[in-house]
């Protein structure tokens, strides 16, 4: 799932920063895929996968060309295939973090720039987000132990990549009503009424996966620099208290 929770809203933030927030809000994302889960079509995703055939090798003899092969992707560390050529800030995500699964092969096939800046990948990206789920479910086919598979079904949930959050944080009782104060940023993008146009809503995620999110980010255990700039003010009770207000609006 695609992750766009904007959390801001505190007195601390500087003019600059939320300008810069409201100027890269159309790159905020969410965990949740945006296909039905009975959409994806591996036997579709092979056919649009021949615009990346010029650059990507993928199934039995497979190697590098001028990007990486594609075998194994689902679980891979980016950067990481021995022999392939890659940008400085690619090799710099994988290092850092950055694993190919779900969340973040759909971010990159939508816009590699949006989740790499420096990437090597001279592509356009994928707009469609069944174009996307459809690739992503034919290169599943060339991955022994995929994650976050596109038939998966739709909801909000952590990544096999974020850290723990202690149990005592979890705990915290959030306060819906400053949650509410708090995410007057939030719902400039995401509609209090659940509703999703343009970005999928975050109305009604459990609270537990609503703040360990969160968290991953202000850890950059999530390699979002927008998202990072968002969480990494917010203390323990700021999350807890968007995670309850966000809750509440489902219940």
């Amino acid at each position: 799932m695609r992750l766009a929770m904007v959390a801001t809203g505190r007195a601390g933030f500087s003019a600059g920063s939320i300008s810069a927030f409201l100027l890269y809000a159309g790159l905020i994302l969410l965990l949740a895929p945006t296909v039905a889960a009975d959409t994806a079509d591996a036997e579709r995703g092979q056919k649009i996968f021949k615009a990346c055939a010029s650059c990507h090798q993928v199934g039995p003899n497979a190697k590098n060309a001028v990007g990486p092969h594609l075998n194994g992707i689902f679980g891979r560390r980016a950067g990481s295939v021995e022999g392939a050529r890659y940008s400085t800030d690619l090799t710099r995500a994988g290092q850092t973090g950055l694993h190919w699964d779900l969340e973040h092969l759909d971010i990159y096939l939508e816009n590699p720039r949006n989740l790499v800046s420096g990437t090597r990948m001279q592509f356009r990206g994928l707009k469609e987000s069944r174009d996307r789920a459809d690739v992503i479910a034919y290169l599943r086919t060339f991955s022994d132990n995929p994650r976050d598979i596109p038939e998966a079904a739709p909801t909000a949930t952590t990544t096999p990549h974020d850290p723990t959050v202690d149990p005592g944080i979890l705990a915290i009782q959030g306060d819906p009503e400053f949650g509410e104060y708090l995410a007057g940023e939030c719902t400039t993008c995401h509609q209090s009424s659940g509703a999703d146009q343009g970005i999928p809503s975050i109305v009604g995620w459990p609270a537990e996966i609503f703040v360990t999110a969160m968290h991953a980010y202000r850890a950059k255990a999530r390699p979002h620099p927008v998202m990072q700039m968002i969480a990494g003010p917010l203390n323990d009770e700021e999350i807890a208290a968007l995670a309850a207000y966000f809750k509440k609006l489902n219940d």
